[in-house]
């Protein structure tokens, strides 16, 4: 659940961007965290990964679910849109990740890309468009967003607060 900056690149030339994947692991990267905004500001969610060696493959990382990091997750999803005028309608596309286990965080990572592509390439529930920098400027809690955005903000605040108005300007 990338920033929204990061689809904005992404979203400009899908091609240019490409995920690697073949390298090895580098740790305190976002390729297991995001940050989302919250009523108390900016919460970073962590997926907890199985130790890796130095040299291990991006590809071969696997999850670790000797904590309870998919329920803490989803609780903290839930606390942080369930006002949001579409977390209602956009909820159960992520539920399942939050249900399930995968066991690479690729596989986990291409699932929830795939679902935020899907969402913002739908257009059919509206036909208003909205873009980073005009128009609303405020979250569903009054917060400026477009600095947020900018500063690697889930896509996902976006998501929830304007569900098919999300168009991010490229």
């Amino acid at each position: 659940m990338g920033s929204a900056e990061w689809y904005r690149q992404f979203l400009a030339n899908p091609s240019a961007v490409q995920i690697e994947v073949m390298e090895s692991f580098p740790k305190q990267t976002y390729r297991n965290r995001c940050t989302i905004t919250t009523p108390d500001g900016a919460l970073t969610l962590s997926v907890p990964v199985k130790r890796a060696d130095s040299k291990q493959l991006t590809r071969d990382v696997e999850i670790s679910y000797q904590q309870r990091w998919q329920h803490q997750h989803w609780i903290a999803l839930v606390s942080a849109y369930k006002r949001t005028p579409y977390f209602d309608y956009y909820a159960d596309f992520f539920r399942p990740f939050y249900e399930k286990e995968t066991k690479f965080l690729v596989d986990l990572n291409e699932g929830l890309h795939e679902v935020i592509i899907h969402l913002l390439a739908n257009k059919a529930m509206g036909n208003r468009q909205w873009a980073i920098g005009e128009n609303r400027t405020t979250d569903w809690q009054g917060l400026d967003l477009e600095p947020c955005f900018g500063n690697g903000q889930s896509i996902l605040d976006m998501l929830f607060e304007y569900g098919p108005e999300t168009v991010i300007k490229i």
